[in-house]
């Protein structure tokens, strides 16, 4: 990075550490873990209750800024915001294949940066839910109710969980699954030009592939953004804990065709293939590559690197551009959307400002936390 550059993410970091505490302040007047802003304040998941898939986002951004700060304000945000995650577990069956997301970055770095025994716990017992939900044919099944057969992009990030708990307890059962659900990801998902589909429903009972529907993008074979961005970053990760030069390979492909995608803004449309007088961004997608980016970056010859780090940059500051610095307003970007064809366009998402801060830390080395 340039000097300049340096000395933008430094302040960057800087103003968010200024403007979170009274984020924080007004995230402990409520009784549930903030997702998004709804006039002015902090607002819960749309459905589902404390079983909301990005309800472990919020403790993993305090334990980002514990990290960064070292403010035992986060630390202590972190576990209040835990304790109520912990209630989850009672209505299990609302849970899904996002236990990675709910705990992994929660309770499971709680664990990884200070012993805590009941964090332990609680990380296992979602990597044990998680596997539970793995079909022998060879994926992890998403969703609920009459989904048996479904699989998702997203879960290429849940993986984590899985190799954690095999690193953890020396057990291969669970690292072997994350395996094969990357591979059935690598063989069923990526498409020829480094595309990724969102949705593939396979036969629960054969494993043969009956569909592949359009999802959170725009059309069946179109191009969703977050879901190129899942792509990068959970391949990154998939090598970083096997080291199985096939992940490596993918998660360079799909970054290559992100980057080729992308508009001059570095503003990722929702979809890549959406209509071209429509106007729907995605500040998320940007952030979530971003990080991928420079995990994918960290695994590369630095000739090669230098370019993904470039890319992951200008995603970072263009996303910055879109942040709200006033405090009366809690949350930090602007201009997130969950889905091309539902009402959540141009909102703020904890997962969001998750991996902002996330990707600034990662430019400046200052990133301590491992998926």
């Amino acid at each position: 990075m340039s000097i300049s550059s340096v000395t933008r993410a430094e302040d960057l970091l800087r103003r968010i550490e200024e403007k979170f505490p009274a984020s924080v302040a007004q995230a402990q007047e409520m009784n549930f873990i903030p997702y998004t802003v709804r006039n002015g304040r902090w607002a819960p998941g749309p459905y589902d209750g404390i079983c909301w898939w990005t309800n472990g986002f919020w403790p993993g951004e305090m334990w980002l800024l514990y990290t960064l700060t070292g403010n035992d304000l986060y630390l202590k945000e972190a576990r209040r915001s835990q304790r109520m995650l912990h209630d989850a577990f009672r209505d299990f069956e609302h849970l899904h294949h996002d236990t990675g997301f709910m705990w992994r970055i929660s309770t499971g770095f709680d664990f990884d940066l200070t012993g805590n025994p009941d964090a332990r716990r609680d990380t296992e017992l979602a990597g044990l839910l998680l596997a539970a939900r793995y079909n022998p044919n060879g994926f992890i099944r998403a969703w609920n109710e009459d989904r048996a057969g479904w699989a998702i992009i997203d879960c290429m990030m849940n993986l984590s969980l899985l190799y954690w708990m095999s690193e953890r307890t020396g057990d291969p059962r669970f690292r072997l699954m994350a395996v094969r659900h990357a591979d059935t990801v690598l063989n069923a998902f990526l498409r020829k030009d480094g595309t990724c589909c969102h949705i593939v429903i396979f036969d629960p009972e054969t494993g043969r592939i009956l569909d592949r529907p359009a999802g959170q993008g725009y059309s069946p074979g179109s191009v969703w953004s977050r879901g190129q961005g899942w792509g990068i970053y959970g391949f990154a990760i998939s090598y970083a804990h096997t080291g199985d030069s096939r992940y490596l390979d993918a998660s360079r492909r799909i970054a290559d065709a992100f980057l080729r995608l992308i508009s001059d803004d570095f503003l990722p449309n929702c979809d890549f293939s959406q209509p071209k007088d429509v106007f729907l961004k995605d500040t998320c997608a940007g952030c979530v590559a971003a990080c991928g980016l420079l995990e994918l970056a960290n695994h590369l010859p630095e000739e090669e690197a230098s370019g993904y780090r470039e890319g992951a940059e200008k995603l970072l500051f263009a996303a910055s551009e879109c942040i709200r610095w006033d405090k009366d307003y809690p949350a930090l970007l602007t201009n997130c959307t969950g889905s091309y064809h539902g009402n959540d366009h141009h909102i703020a998402m904890n997962y969001a400002d998750f991996f902002l801060i996330e990707g600034l830390a990662r430019l400046l080395d200052r990133h301590k936390l491992k998926w």
